[in-house]
């Protein structure tokens, strides 16, 4: 009999002889009495009674196997007969215990007493099981909250899992012992390898000065140069002992457990894969070696996420100086599981961690309790930084699937949040999964979030981008920041925000929709935001979670819309679905290009001009004439004010082609005439439009000259962006033509509500407007932007006359609307 009956691979009991039946515990047979054993027998006895080296019985099902037949004195043969050959193969065995989990138990945790037979009679027959896949989970997941449960929660664990407190003991002591071994093991391997390196870097410089070379001319070198060489290698040698020691003892401390727990280059390739395998997936130390190891879920969306999620574990504080790049990138996936362990809590937590906003179309973070429940992630906040968090639910006309594939493309990412997210790409793909698969796929992106005003900077943020599938239909991803990372030996600057765990779970509906709730959590500098937009930016409007929700929500819409065959009611029936699909294409191109001109996030810009809020923004660009613009010189021109009228109503009045005369000098006077009208959502204000002016039947420029409007609005405000285009190119665009070809330069407006506080001290976000003259301000916040060209010549240079025409023109327009609505 071997030792490889005890962990065989069915849980059925076998017949006598020793484990050949493939039973899942083999039992035991004694073949001599204790008094008649020898005395190298029963030292081999006492030896293996005593408690179990870990090297030895690491494994759950071995020690549990083994326990209780150590204590009955009938055994002794089986042991003695094994013990040598055991002893001799430990470190192979080693490695097959470790890949096993302690699902092998006995029935009702017998005890030693149940095993003994007398001399001469065959032991009877003791039914085994194994744990079940759902009874493993849930240990291990009370594991990772307290490994060390006290007798009353072993009590009720086990009443939970129909187990005796006995066999939960042992399984927690099997676990123990299993992560301390596999501990100490790794941090061996990498103490050897050490001072292999070492006894390499000592034999090269003996070789070295048993024939000494000058490094400048290659001849012999005298003994005193080789002494001074020598003493700053030793030098050398000794500060990089010192340097490893202490990221070690850095790891330790911010991280909890030594730097040796981790995989990398550091360990011996026989480790970089190895991980105590369980009965489910990997946990423990072996899950960092895999992207795809499930974090412990049980998603609902009820009323919590998930009654796995209640425990708090510590969060890393990173600090990467002098760290290689391996290190670097398992601090960047400890970071990364970090930040989504803290998003699932903070989409399960309600009150008191949340509260809702003043309208109920968000919650808000109750900053005080999130800071007594939750470490600091990524380090504390800094002084002149200013916290928001947000949490919004909502119901999306997209499938998890496309819509994780969107989130982890950033092409496509800022393409359907193009008004929000400005410049970004995809510096590293840290790690992937090999099917091909998002899941576990963990990214390092650069990216540039904004609010359409020259009065509120750009946010810069670098951030780790993780998305996991915790269950079928239901996807996390997850956003946190690394600005608080160092690289080498100079820190990283701090930026103007930080972006702490953010995010979204997404969950499959039945009807091919999903429910998603999406986080946002960022820390910024307030005081680099002009004073009309406190208000806006602390309601969540600015860059909160009701954004992100409604801008999805808005985009989901039209394209469904869009790409369906059918044609809604109010559109005209002369363009033909591809034509519709051309139209639209266009029009989504010349709004994002409408946003990175007033927050410069599209093209490259040189500012002119710094705008304030008695102040036109100009910036500069050169155009070479690329596809889909014209060359030349332009100019950019960018202004905000504030006006007492409703966003909702001076959104209607700008859409409007019939009011479009008293602003717009490219109607000459007289109103537009609609040709095409193409609805993008059931919000009549979500459309695009093509407008032809009445101009003099002789002015044939005028004649081949079209505007497109591209109108879109949600509670965080709206956009109208328009340009002049050429009737040809338009043709071909209706008929289904390439809209790529198309140049143009965008103009228009955003309107976001001022959220400045009523009478009643309610605040004004947008969500319910007030009209007439009753209540508070209900006022809104306009930002005009032109893009136009001053000189057909790239190599041309700005004049002063061209700033001051564009100037006028800003005047003119803002003067327009003021009149409309006869404000002073």
């Amino acid at each position: 009999m071997s030792f490889g009956g005890f962990i065989g691979g069915s849980s059925s009991s076998g017949g006598n002889g020793g484990g050949d039946s493939g039973c899942g515990v083999s039992r035991v047979v004694a073949d001599s009495p204790f008094e008649a054993m020898p005395i190298a027998t029963i030292a081999q006895s006492q030896l293996i009674t005593s408690p179990l080296p870990q090297s030895m019985f690491n494994s759950s099902p071995l020690s549990l196997a083994l326990k209780p037949k150590m204590e009955g004195v009938g055994d002794m043969g089986m042991i003695g007969e094994n013990f040598d050959a055991v002893a001799m193969g430990r470190s192979s065995r080693e490695d097959e215990y470790e890949s096993r989990s302690g699902s092998d138990n006995l029935d009702g945790g017998g005890s030693g007493d149940d095993l003994e037979t007398p001399l001469g009679k065959s032991s009877r027959k003791k039914k085994y099981h194994r744990h079940t896949p759902y009874q493993i989970q849930e240990l291990e997941a009370s594991f990772k909250e307290n490994p060390h449960p006290d007798e009353k929660a072993r009590l009720e664990l086990g009443k939970r899992l129909t187990l005796e407190s006995r066999q939960v003991k042992f399984w927690f002591q099997n676990r123990r012992t299993q992560m301390k071994t596999q501990l100490e093991r790794h941090e061996n391997a990498i103490l050897k390898q050490e001072n292999d390196k070492l006894r390499i870097e000592n034999i090269a410089m003996k070789e070295a000065m048993r024939s000494p070379m000058c490094s400048h001319c290659g001849g012999q070198a005298i003994l005193g140069e080789i002494h001074i060489e020598e003493h700053h290698i030793r030098i050398e040698n000794a500060r990089l002992k010192d340097e490893l020691n202490r990221i070690c003892v850095l790891a330790n401390k911010f991280l909890g457990r030594p730097l040796g727990s981790f995989p990398g280059s550091m360990g011996p390739p026989g480790m970089v894969n190895s991980g105590l395998e369980l009965a489910v997936g990997r946990n423990g130390f072996g899950a960092m070696n895999s992207v795809d190891t499930a974090l412990p879920m049980g998603l609902d969306f009820g009323n919590g996420i998930s009654s796995a999620l209640t425990g708090m574990s510590p969060r890393p504080t990173p600090s990467m100086t002098g760290m290689d790049v391996s290190y670097d990138k398992s601090m960047l996936m400890e970071l990364a599981f970090a930040a989504m362990n803290e998003l699932l809590k903070l989409a399960e937590i309600g009150d008191p961690l949340w509260f809702r906003n003043f309208d109920g179309s968000a919650e808000e973070l109750n900053l005080e309790e999130y800071a007594r429940s939750f470490p600091p992630c990524i380090g504390m906040k800094p002084a002149n930084f200013t916290a928001e968090a947000t949490k919004a639910t909502g119901t999306v006309m997209i499938n998890s699937l496309s819509l994780v594939e969107t989130l982890m493309d950033t092409s496509r990412w800022v393409e359907m949040f193009s008004c929000i997210v400005g410049r970004t790409s995809t510096i590293n793909v840290i790690s992937s999964s090999s099917s091909g698969s998002r899941n576990g796929n963990l990214q390092l992106i650069q990216a540039e979030f904004q609010v359409l005003s020259a009065l509120v900077p750009v946010r810069q943020v670098k951030f780790l981008r993780f998305c996991k599938q915790h269950a079928e239909g239901v996807w996390a991803v997850v956003d946190v920041s690394i600005d608080a990372i160092q690289e080498g030996s100079q820190p990283r600057e701090a930026g103007n925000c930080r972006r702490l765990p953010s995010g979204c779970i997404v969950q499959d509906l039945p009807n091919g929709y999903s429910k998603v709730i999406w986080i946002e959590h960022m820390e910024y500098d307030e005081s680099t935001v002009h004073n009309y937009y406190h208000p806006f930016i602390r309601s969540g409007l600015g860059f909160g979670a009701q954004r992100w929700i409604a801008t999805l929500q808005r985009q989901c819409e039209c394209l469904a819309v869009i790409m369906s065959s059918a044609v809604p009611s109010g559109d005209n029936t002369v363009v033909s679905p591809s034509g519709r699909r051309s139209i639209a294409m266009l029009a989504r191109r010349m709004t994002r290009n409408f946003c990175g001109g007033v927050c410069a996030t599209f093209y490259k810009w040189e500012t002119i001009q710094t705008g304030t809020a008695d102040e036109t923004k100009l910036m500069m660009r050169k155009s070479i004439g690329d596809p889909g613009e014209p060359p030349g010189v332009v100019l950019s021109a960018t202004r905000t004010i504030w006006l007492p009228v409703t966003h909702q109503r001076l959104f209607d009045f700008l859409r409007n082609e019939q009011t479009r005369s008293q602003w717009d000098v490219l109607s000459h006077g007289g109103p537009m005439h609609q040709i095409v009208h193409i609805a993008k959502g059931q919000d009549l204000g979500n459309s695009i439009s093509l407008f032809r002016a009445n101009v003099a039947a002789g002015d044939a420029n005028q004649n081949s000259m079209l505007i497109l409007q591209d109108s879109c609005t949600d509670v965080s405000g709206s956009i109208v962006a328009y340009a002049a285009v050429d009737t040809a190119e338009m043709n071909v665009v209706m008929s289904g033509g390439d809209s790529s070809c198309v140049a143009f330069l965008p103009s228009g407006f955003a309107i976001v509500p001022d959220c400045f506080e009523n009478s009643n001290g309610v605040t004004n976000n947008g969500m319910v407007e007030k009209e007439g003259n009753g209540g508070g301000s209900n006022g809104s916040l306009l930002t005009l932007g032109f893009q136009i060209l001053v000189n057909n010549l790239p190599a041309a240079k700005l004049t002063m006359e061209s700033v001051n025409t564009v100037n006028a023109l800003i005047s003119r327009t803002l003067q327009g609307i003021k009149t409309a609505f006869q404000c002073s």
